[in-house]
C-alpha cells in the first residue's frame, strides 16, 4: 500500500456532524469519507496524474499547446 499524507484541515462542526452521519450511513470512518469524497471529486475532473502527463509536465490530463 502506498503510504499516505497527513495533514490537518479545519471545518465546521456542523459539516463534521455530516461527515460523521454520512460515513456512518456507508460503514465508513470520517478520514475515510472524506478521501472517498475526494477520489470521487478528482476522478470526475480528470484532475489525476497519468504517467504520460508527469513525463511531460502537464497538471490536469490535457495536452501541453504547442506554441
Amino acid at each position: 500500500m502506498a503510504e499516505k499524507k497527513s495533514f490537518v484541515i479545519r471545518i465546521k462542526p456542523e459539516m463534521y456532524d455530516a461527515l460523521e452521519r454520512w460515513a456512518a450511513d456507508e460503514f465508513r470512518s470520517v478520514n475515510g469519507q472524506i478521501e472517498y469524497l475526494l477520489d470521487e471529486a478528482i476522478k470526475k475532473q480528470k484532475r489525476y496524474r497519468s504517467k504520460s502527463d508527469e513525463k511531460s509536465g502537464t497538471t490536469d490530463g490535457q495536452e501541453e499547446e504547442s506554441n
